[in-house]
């Protein structure tokens, strides 16, 4: 790092690449947003999500660092478990989509107030979607993450990196236990397990935030749970069924090793924006 001389600009320029945790915009929260578009609806709330919503209730914002969309058909929603467990999607098989944005690390206040000003405004001006049904959409603060390799993607960047794949997992820890002490534990091996030899890259780990708003415009699913709520998004290259026994391993280990029970796995695809890919396969 060379620090600017007289007569130049006042900054630090970096000559040297860094790693993982080198560079100082982090996320800190994350808005995860899980939802099914009513019947005969499909295409029409794909194209208002991506093509206005998207933006206009997101992305546009303050202190918003990126988005991305994942999409589960019917051949992933039967893919699922643990089946019949709906603490977090009532039925297992709902939330055809999962938008997920990722929040600047210490502005996740002023992020929510202009999201919820922003989102009042959109819905009286007749911005809205009613034929959609919302099944988990809350927020969440950031634990951690672990990487497959020691100079791949930051989490920070992930939503960018063009991944073809998620699994959303949601645990709740054990008695004794908290969201954050069970990622402090799997970091020891659990997670170089399940990522060494496999296309699966990050481990993120979040938990919900500690005091989301009273008062929302809709109703918005299940709850985000509390402080042994453990939600992790999980980064993989190539087709995410691929990974379907790895994950089922890891999930069962979490389990075995009296950590925390799993109420949902879920494999999503990547949308293809600005198409109506898979939205003739959710049912």
């Amino acid at each position: 790092m060379r620090e600017a001389t007289t007569g130049e600009h006042l900054m630090t320029y970096p000559l040297e690449a860094g790693g993982i945790d080198d560079y100082p915009v982090k996320v800190g929260s994350m808005l995860l947003t899980m939802v099914d578009p009513n019947k005969g609806f499909e295409s029409a709330y794909n194209r208002w999500y991506e093509r206005d919503h998207y933006y206009a209730g997101c992305m546009v914002g303050p202190w918003q660092m990126s988005g991305s969309r994942w999409v589960a058909p019917r051949s992933l929603k039967d893919l699922r478990w643990p089946e019949g467990d709906t603490a977090v999607a009532n039925p297992t098989d709902s939330g055809s989509y999962v938008a997920i944005y990722w929040v600047q690390e210490g502005h996740h206040e002023e992020w929510t107030k202009w999201g919820e000003d922003t989102v009042t405004w959109l819905y009286s001006n007749g911005r809205g979607f009613p034929e959609r049904k919302h099944t988990h959409t809350n927020l969440f603060d950031r634990i951690g993450a672990a990487n497959r390799d020691a100079d791949g993607v930051p989490v920070d960047v992930a939503l960018d990196s063009a991944y073809d794949g998620i699994f959303a997992v949601w645990f709740d820890a054990r008695d004794g236990h908290s969201a954050k002490s069970v990622h402090a534990e799997l970091l020891k091996g659990a997670y170089s397990e399940l990522m060494t030899g496999s296309n699966i890259e990050i481990v993120s780990s979040w938990q919900p935030v500690a005091n989301p708003a009273a008062d929302q415009p809709m109703d918005l699913g299940t709850p985000a749970g509390g402080p042994e709520r453990l939600v992790q998004l999980i980064f993989v290259r190539g087709d995410v069924t691929d990974e379907l026994d790895r994950m089922k391993a890891y999930t069962d280990g979490v389990a075995a090793a009296g950590l925390a029970d799993v109420h949902l796995v879920a494999p999503f695809f990547r949308t293809v924006v600005g198409t109506d890919t898979y939205v003739n396969e959710l049912w």
